[in-house]
């Protein structure tokens, strides 16, 4: 009987790419809107400021998220790029060279110099670039930048996240809106924390615990804020 192949193994630095997006997108809309929402209700008292403080923050980080997030991923690909280039035109002109160069490196990871050569060769005659460009460079088909993909994680992520503050400042009334704000978005701060511990297979207290204190001083920053510059609507 066949053995049956293996399932490969998903490794959690893999999802590093697209989990820091989404993790950064829906904590920074949560936060960000619900310590605007406060600041805004705690100066106000008015239910029309928290529903358009809210959803103005909504709309304003989402697009702010998409377009930073482009911006830098899209730098980190033009610099990839590049880099390829040039490893492109370095074997081109100095194939000896840059077999050399492979073989160095595998041989201070911990190979023997003939082994060493002998992968080095192996892969060269496979896809010499590919090699260069994951050992040598650190770029993998995986871990490449992705500006639009990125963009939408984060602003998507973003709109989720600051959708929940938002919607707790619309049905709450508004003498319980703050207290409701800051409890709920407290609760949706922890579970990021711990799906994102979860997700890149990490300690689950400690992301929790750092989301949470630092999201409640923040929002309790600006309530205070607010409260200090009261202000009749």
């Amino acid at each position: 009987m066949r053995a049956r192949a293996k399932p490969a193994e998903i490794n959690p630095i893999s999802r590093t790419g697209w989990l820091r997006a989404a993790v950064l997108g829906a904590n920074d809309g949560v936060l960000s809107t619900a310590s605007l929402i406060l600041g805004v209700a705690s100066a106000t008292h008015s239910h029309g400021a928290i529903l358009v403080s809210g959803a103005s923050g909504l709309v304003a980080g989402a697009l702010s998220m998409a377009a930073g997030e482009y911006v830098s991923v899209s730098s980190q690909r033009d610099v990839e790029t590049a880099a390829l280039a040039q490893e492109r035109r370095e074997l081109a002109t100095d194939e000896r060279g840059e077999l050399q160069e492979l073989t160095d490196i595998y041989v201070q990871r911990g190979l023997s110099a003939k082994l060493a050569h002998q992968v080095a060769q192996e892969l060269t005659r496979h896809d010499a670039l590919a090699a260069h460009a994951r050992d040598e460079l650190g770029i993998s088909k995986e871990m490449s930048a992705r500006p639009v993909q990125a963009a939408f994680a984060s602003a998507a992520s973003f709109a989720v996240g600051a959708a929940v503050p938002l919607v707790v400042g619309a049905l709450a009334p508004v003498d319980a809106a703050i207290a409701a704000i800051y409890g709920v978005s407290l609760l949706a701060l922890a579970g990021l924390g711990t799906v994102s511990a979860h997700t890149g297979e990490a300690k689950v207290i400690p992301a929790t615990l750092r989301v949470t204190i630092f999201g409640a001083a923040a929002m309790a920053a600006t309530a205070g804020i607010g409260q200090f510059f009261h202000v009749q609507v």
